[in-house]
């Protein structure tokens, strides 16, 4: 199965959940045949639960880039930029190599406004994405000009969080 239109998705807000959409469009499409890829920024290294599973999945391929720790030197740290720089290599070649029906860019709005990945780059691979490709960002600060060049914008609010409360990430539900 091809997609006759594939358009551009956006996840982005400060509620939970935005990746997890992420994945469970990844299923839902994989059970129709599409042939998926997940570029994870940012998450690399660090022990997801997903990433015990989806190599089982028909038709799809998670590449995880990034060291799994929050960035917090501002201008981000050398290894984070080279890791960001290869993760939208492996991304622009999921998008227009031929392979993909549905490329998740996962927390590359968190990439863009960290100032690892540039802005400008991404909107021109959403301008020259294949027509049947569908593109997924995600991640908390999508950016006005992202917003405005995606088909499909859904905004996660957060009304209440565990974390704020003190309970730490849990194993199986966060992470």
């Amino acid at each position: 199965m091809v997609l006759d239109t594939g358009l551009t998705e956006v996840y982005t807000g400060e509620g939970k959940g935005k990746t997890s959409a992420a994945f469970g469009l990844a299923l839902r499409a994989v059970g129709r045949g599409l042939r998926v890829c997940m570029i994870q920024f940012i998450k690399g290294g660090f022990d997801y639960g997903e990433l015990y599973v989806v190599d089982g999945l028909p038709n799809f391929t998670l590449n995880a880039f990034g060291r799994g720790k929050f960035i917090t030197e501002s201008p981000p740290s050398v290894e984070d930029v080279d890791l960001a720089e290869d993760a939208f290599k492996a991304a622009k070649k999921a998008v227009s190599g031929g392979e993909y029906d549905v490329v998740i860019l996962d927390e590359i709005n968190v990439a863009i406004k960290l100032d690892l990945v540039d802005e400008k780059d991404v909107l021109e691979l959403i301008r020259e994405k294949p027509k049947h490709v569908e593109i997924v960002l995600t991640g908390r600060y999508a950016s006005k000009r992202i917003v405005e060049a995606a088909d499909l914008v859904t905004e996660f609010k957060k009304i209440k969080h565990p974390f704020d409360a003190g309970y730490p990430a849990r194993k199986g539900i966060e992470f």
